[in-house]
């Protein structure tokens, strides 16, 4: 199964370069930034695509647009994003075709090798998946459709609560995920975790 990933944090390219090696994907292309990264995925056309939300050149949604311009021209691509927080417009949007092969996944999901591997194989045949935590963060805003949030879900969301309890209870860990730069420490120890349990992966699958 052929795999192009896009991310700009080298050691966390790397790791899930090595992590879906083991596992028996080729990695045909790896890329670094938005800039062409929609021309790559038309041109190479692979089996499934992981791509970071924030790329260069300035870190905030170029991923994900890139997903969705070239899931235009290519209608079905399959494309698993990954995240550190969840950009609500571009998400619905992506999450909103019906054609399928599309995944929404905060960074932390990574960590857990073996439910990853299946999320990437999942989107590859064109099932979609969901991470429960952008479930809940779409469900809450107005502009999201409950067709959206009821067609992707793979799991219950947790508990909502109301916007005077929250500010009450302050930033939760996922709006803390917000003002995260690239290479923040989290980012690095997730790449080498990545980066240590290949081998134990690979060892697992023969």
């Amino acid at each position: 199964m052929r795999v192009l990933i896009a991310e700009d944090l080298a050691l966390l390219r790397d790791g899930l370069t090595r992590m879906l090696t083991a596992y028996g994907f080729e990695v045909v292309a790896t890329v670094a930034d938005g800039a062409d990264l929609a021309d790559r995925l038309v041109e190479i056309r692979p089996d499934v695509a992981v791509v970071d939300v924030r790329l260069p050149p300035t870190f905030t949604d170029e991923g994900l647009r890139a997903a969705l311009q070239a899931r235009r021209r290519v209608p079905g691509l399959p494309v698993l994003i990954l995240s550190q927080y969840v950009e609500h417009l571009y998400a619905a949007e992506l999450l909103s075709d019906r054609s399928g092969g599309v995944g929404y996944l905060l960074k932390d999901r990574v960590g857990d090798v073996r439910d990853f591997v299946s999320a990437v194989r999942q989107v590859a045949s064109g099932g979609t998946v969901m991470d429960p935590e952008v479930v809940a963060r779409l469900s809450s805003r107005p502009t999201t459709s409950s067709a959206v949030v009821s067609r992707t879900a793979t799991s219950n969301p947790p508990p909502e609560c109301d916007d005077e309890q929250a500010r009450d209870e302050g930033p939760t860990k996922r709006e803390e995920d917000l003002r995260e730069v690239p290479g923040d420490p989290p980012a690095r120890e997730r790449a080498r975790d990545l980066r240590e349990q290949a081998p134990q992966a690979a060892a697992g699958v023969n």
